[in-house]
Parts: structure tokens; sequence; C-alpha cells
């Protein structure tokens, strides 16, 4: 029997704040929450934007917790708006008299062109006339057409808490995102190296565009350009993977497997795949999933921009219309919209197999029986969706009703790719439409919470689970609320696109959610993710009342931990697990032999016995 992945500990940032313990979802359902349910996640706001509590949590200071989160217009913290610096190419003609500058040596060409002619020199400085023509680059800046971005909450500062030593702002946000997941477990992961062997670890998490700020690859491809230095560590930082390489080097000392798999904007669910698979196997009992991006800087939402994907101000001004552009509500899925807005974040789930987490007893938080991922097949163009969603969501439908009986959809909502553009909006609701319409369901909930937080790229997928498991806490499903209207081309015959939160009465009405992804160039991705009624009653299935008995007693001191944690987490802020150079290993700490392999710091071995499936084979 397959090991059922189940979710014990999450983690992360984005526009809605810190993720774990369901703040970050507490504040985009905030309306339909009360003032002592909504405390402390304003408490957690308040000290991750730096803001003074000392005359308690005043209108005037949740009003400006407010807006300081969510979608917004950009802030200067990111980069300025309304002068964005470029450089004007020109060829520029001398006079008569040429043109004379002067400079230091080392500023000029090593071989300075035919018409330059040093004319005098002062210790460092020299005198250079031009005759002739020549290139020049002029300064200039201008007001960016994008003002909107799902950016973090205003005044937090990741690289504040730990020795950063310009690290890019993605990883940055990783290590704040994973140190919290990692203790949000209410046990030390020390605990759960204690059970299981070195490479029965997993860590899958990074990037899809890499780390694109100034400390990463915009440095690299522009500093040279710009009259800046290109530094040691641009390049090596800028990787793909180099969030999962922070957590096994400086986090977890974990020498299990890694990697990330970039699949455009589904790649969260990309690396939760790879995570299933290895613990459905038995390759991994505990894994680490997660995904960080950075992309709000004007190099990377130019990318975007002329493409025409981006809502622009321009086009919101139109589709209001208004003079003032409603940042707020740049992001309008399924609604007359304008295109999607670009986000930062950084997700992180931790999983284990069903027996890992009996034996723990740790939280079970849901289940992950399968995530689907197919391609578009032949396409016109690269950008555009295809057929590989239909496969993935139907594929879903099918899990669940196969795991939750034949009306088991009915008790299930979906958290939309949603991304605010109308080509989504057409195809996407299609696609769940006719799903739905399939098994009979007549108003399946749909949320976005795009909406709220933006496209995040690589962690978007993750911004939806963890909002969805936030659900299965508060019993709120988020509404669409940045719109007024379902567009006319929207089918939903059999959908209920939800414009203000749905009250689904309890923690266990919803018994699953399906998760749906689709990335550029045809990365479609969907995962089924169960509440955790539904894989406690699976566990139970499995390992008996008497085990869940027992577990239920382990998981009491784990949950009272894991409360105690946050409680300081909300005062004090996110202690930063960052472990550099400690217990590093050397091969004089590896022991080998036939059958095992020993590493000084681990207390299990890794067991070398030629294990496969090919037994009936040779």
């Amino acid at each position: 029997m397959a090991r059922l992945p189940v979710i014990v500990g999450f983690g992360g940032v984005n526009a809605a704040g810190r993720s774990a313990f369901h703040h970050g979802y507490k504040r985009m359902v905030e309306s339909a929450l009360t003032g002592n349910t909504m405390a402390p996640t304003w408490e957690c706001l308040a000290q991750m934007m730096k803001l003074d509590t000392r005359n308690g949590l005043t209108p005037d200071l949740i009003e400006q917790m407010r807006k300081g989160t969510l979608i917004r217009r950009i802030e200067k913290a990111l980069f300025d708006v309304d002068a964005v610096p470029y450089q004007n190419k020109a060829e520029i003609t001398a006079g008569s008299d040429g043109i004379q500058f002067s400079a230091r040596r080392f500023q000029l060409p090593k071989v300075l062109p035919d018409n330059w002619q040093v004319i005098s020199e002062n210790g460092k400085e020299v005198t250079v006339r031009i005759t002739g023509s020549t290139t020049a680059l002029f300064p200039e800046t201008y007001r960016y057409p994008v003002s909107s971005a799902g950016q973090l909450p205003t005044g937090f500062d990741a690289s504040s808490l730990y020795r950063s030593m310009h690290h890019p702002r993605g990883l940055t946000y990783a290590v704040y995102g994973a140190s919290d997941a990692l203790q949000s477990m209410g046990m030390q992961w020390e605990e759960v190296m204690a059970r299981v062997r070195p490479d029965q670890v997993s860590v899958y998490a990074g990037s899809a565009l890499g780390q694109a700020d100034g400390n990463g690859l915009e440095g690299i491809y522009q500093n040279s350009l710009t009259g800046g230095r290109t530094s040691s560590k641009m390049m090596a930082l800028s990787l793909g993977e180099m969030a999962a390489d922070f957590i096994n080097g400086y986090m977890i000392n974990s020498a299990g497997s890694t990697g990330n798999n970039i699949g455009a904007c589904a790649s969260f669910l990309y690396n939760l795949r790879q995570g299933l698979i290895d613990i459905q196997t038995g390759r991994a009992r505990a894994v680490i999933v997660g995904n960080t991006e950075s992309p709000v800087v004007p190099s990377i939402l130019e990318g975007f921009h002329v493409m025409g994907a981006l809502a622009s101000d321009e086009a919101l001004r139109r589709i209001d219309p208004n003079d003032e552009v409603d940042n707020r509500r740049a992001c309008r899925p399924f609604s007359t919209n304008a295109g999607f807005t670009m986000a930062e974040s950084a997700q992180f789930l931790i999983l284990m197999d069903d027996e890992l987490a009996l034996e723990l007893g740790a939280t079970v938080y849901g289940a992950v029986p399968d995530v689907f991922i197919n391609a578009d097949a032949n396409k016109k163009s690269i950008s555009a969706p295809g057929v590989g969603n239909y496969i993935t969501v139907a594929k879903s439908a099918a899990l669940i009703r196969s795991l939750l009986g034949k009306d088991g959809l009915q008790d299930t909502f979906v958290q939309a790719h949603g991304t605010g553009t109308p080509q989504n909006r057409v195809t996407e609701s299609h696609i769940l439409n006719e799903v739905a319409r399939l098994h009979g369901v007549t108003d399946w909930a749909v949320s976005a919470v795009k909406a709220y937080v933006g496209h995040s790229l690589g962690p978007a997928s993750g911004d939806q689970i963890i909002a969805s498991l936030g659900v299965w806490e508060h019993g709120i499903i988020p509404g669409i609320t940045t719109i007024d209207h379902v567009a006319d081309d929207v089918a939903r015959d059999h959908l209920n696109i939800l414009q203000e939160h749905l009250n689904v009465g309890s923690k266990t009405a919803m018994r699953g959610a399906l998760i749906n992804s689709k990335g550029f160039g045809g990365n479609n991705a969907s995962a089924v993710v169960l509440s955790p009624e539904v894989a406690r009653n699976m566990m139970t299935k499995r390992h008996g009342e008497k085990a869940m008995t027992q577990y239920r007693k382990r998981n009491e001191a784990v949950v009272q931990s894991a409360l105690d944690y946050d409680a300081k987490v909300i005062k004090e802020g996110v202690p930063i697990i960052y472990k550099f150079g400690e217990s590093v290993m050397e091969p004089s700490d590896v022991t080998l032999s036939p059958d095992s392999l020993k590493l000084s710091v681990f207390e299990q071995e890794v067991s070398l016995k030629g294990e496969h499936p090919y037994d009936d084979m040779v």
C-alpha cells in the first residue's frame, strides 16, 4: 500500500503576510472573521511591519496594516514607479572645436577610438577632445506603465533578520518562509531525523525565474553595462534550485534528495509531485516542498508587459473607466479584466508519510494524494493555453470521486489559477464547468486568491494551497472580492464563482480542494488536497483506532508547542534558522561498509543493500 503524504507544517510570506498558522489566509478573509479571531493576525502584521502597538490595535493602526498589505501601488522599497532609470542611446556630432571633457584615466576605454585624443594630463585625470561623431548614452527616467503588484507587507525586510550578506531578495524570503514552516510543526527537526535515515529526506524548492533582482541575475546582466560590478556571489545565488540548496546546507543539514522542478507558473505543484512520489515509493519519509520568487523589478515586469500580459494602468482606466488607477482591484479573475498582477512570495510545505506523522504525533493539516501534470500538445503559440489542463482537472476530479465517493465532488471547492487575464477567464472556466457538468455538480465553489496576493509565478500554487488549508480551520472560502460581476464569456452553468466570502458552516463541510495551475509553455498541473478530517479517517482505516488514540495523545504536546511558538513569533518575529558553517562534515566523517554508510552527525545509517524493484527480472 502506498504511503499517504500528509501536510504537517507550512510557512511562508506573501502580500497577505505570514502564512504559518493561517495568518495570511485570515488577512484575506478578515471581513468574515470576528475581531478576536483577527487580533493575533493584526499583531503579527504589526510586528512584521515594524509598527508601534503600545497603544493597542487601534482602528487607525489596523487601517495602516490594511493599506500596507495585499495588492497595492508598487512601493519605493522595490522601485520608484514614477522614475524608472534607463538610458537613451544617441549619435552625437562634435562642432568645429570638437567635444572636450575631463575624466580619470581608468574610466576611459583602454583603447581610445580614433577620433578621441588626450590633450592634457593632470595626475590621474586627463582631458580628452572628440572630433567628428560618437555614440553616447544619456541617463533618463520614465513613469512605468504598470504600477500594481502584490508586495510583501510594507516595512518587512527578511534580509535584516539574519546575516544575509547581499543575498537576492527571493533567497531571503525562502530562508524566512522555510524557517517558519519548519518551526510550525511544533517539534524540532532533530526529532524527525532521529526517526529516519539521512537519505530519507527530500527537499524540492526553487524559483521559476531564478533570483531576478540586483543581487542576482539583474546585476549579472546589467552591471557591466551600467558601470556596476559583478560580484562572485551573483551567479551562484541566482541558480533556480538555490532555495533547496540553502535549506539543505544552512538550515536542516540534509544529505537527502534535492532539486527544483521548473514548470513556469505551475512550478510549486511540479515540486510537490516530486515530493509525493518520493513519499509514496518510500524513497523519502519527510519532504520539504517550496518555491520563492521576487519578480517585481522593472526588467521582469517589462518582459511580461510587452507581451500584453500585465494589467497596465492604461488598461485598468479603460475598464473602469476612471482617471485614477484602482491598484487594489488590479487583479479581477473571471470578470472584465486587463491582465495579471505580478507578485512576490515564498511558500513551503512540510510533508511526511502517514506512518511517520503517526509516530511523531505531528499535526495533520491535510493530505495530498496526487498531483497531475500534462502538456498542451501541439500549439500555435507557446504562451497560449491548450488541452493539457482538461486532462489534469479531469484526472483530479476522477480521483476525488474515487476517494470520496460518487457525490464527493459536491463537498469540495476549487482554488482556480485565476490570473485575471481575459484569456484565462474563458479557458479555465470552460474546463472547470465541463468537469463539473460531467460529474453532476451544479454549483462548484470557485475561489481565486490571486485577486488578493497577485501572481507570484513559481510559488503561485503554493499561495493557493496554503489559503485552502485555512478553510479547514475557519470555515470560510475566500471570495473574489475585487470583482463586481462575472464576465459574459465565462462558462459557469455548473460553477459558483464566489464574489463574496462563502461561510461553509463548519471546518468539516469541505472534504477536499482541487488546486489548479496553468503555466506558460503548456505547463498544466492540478492537485487534490484532502481535508484534515479525511486524512485522519484514512489513517484510522490503515492503522486502526488504537494507534490513532495513541497518536492523539502524542499530538497534544505537539499542538501546544506549536501554539507557544506562534504566540512568541507574533510578539518577536520568526527566529531564523541559518547555520552557516555549523556541523560541516569532512571525508573523515564518512564511514563506509558493504551494506551501509555512516555520517557522523546522524543517528541512523544510509542503507547500501542495493534495494530495487526488479528482483523478479534478475
